[in-house]
């Protein structure tokens, strides 16, 4: 029985590819963007066209259970794999874009194999080193295979972070809304206030913390 071939590159018309079949492509996806706690996870995927995954896509348009299947599968079967992060404390140190690009670049940075071209996801590229050349594809997560890997296994390994920042922190049950902004979040928070792994630097968090800071000050002068 014939194998059903498969299209590493179902967003990406030939004429349109930024590489040759000399090139080691590897795929660049980042998860954990948005919340307000915890690290930004990134990840770097180079697939071997001999052991082909069906089933990739956007993380975001996968059940979680999809992708708790999917990742364990992309680690057996890519050339290569790598997972990196920056943590809150680099995000409110770097700004959140600065920090994602970091731990695209770690990622990168930490595969066994070097690529000669990264796709990145979305618009922008982290700085690489120079014999690798990075090219930014908007939506790429569902045009190239490689970086709906990468998307995969940044997601599953940002959810599993913020599963274990629960078992620290039960009260912002953090393992239903993995650090975004929920209703039952925001709620959380204002009930307990910011945590040691929120974003001091995301609106909601660092509002808290002034308001926390001027009714301290108000006390301080009432009891002076």
């Amino acid at each position: 029985m014939r194998k059903k071939k498969i299209d590493f590159y179902p967003g990406l018309k030939p004429k349109d590819r930024p590489f040759t079949l000399e090139d080691i492509v590897c795929g660049v996806d980042e998860a954990g963007r948005g919340p307000l706690a915890g690290p930004v996870y990134a990840a770097a995927v180079i697939l071997d066209p001999a052991r082909p995954i069906e089933g990739l896509r956007d993380s975001k348009k996968l059940t979680e259970a999809r992708r708790d299947e999917l990742a364990p599968l992309i680690k057996e079967q890519a050339l290569a794999w790598a997972i990196a992060e920056c943590s809150h404390e680099e995000i409110d140190t770097l700004n959140i874009l600065q920090a994602t690009m970091l731990a695209m670049r770690r990622a990168v940075e930490q595969l066994a194999h070097v690529p000669t071209i990264a796709l990145i996801d979305g618009n922008r590229c982290p700085p690489l080193a120079a014999h690798i050349r990075a090219h930014a594809v908007v939506e790429g997560d569902d045009k190239v295979h490689a970086i709906s890997a990468a998307s995969i296994l940044a997601k599953t390994a940002r959810d599993a972070a913020l599963v274990a920042l629960h078992e620290a922190y039960p009260q912002y049950c953090f393992d239903q809304h993995k650090g975004y902004s929920t209703a039952l979040h925001l709620e959380r928070l204002r009930l307990h206030g910011p945590c040691p792994v929120h974003r001091r630097s995301f609106a909601p968090v660092r509002v808290l913390l002034q308001a926390d800071l001027l009714q301290t000050g108000l006390l301080d002068l009432a009891g002076a």
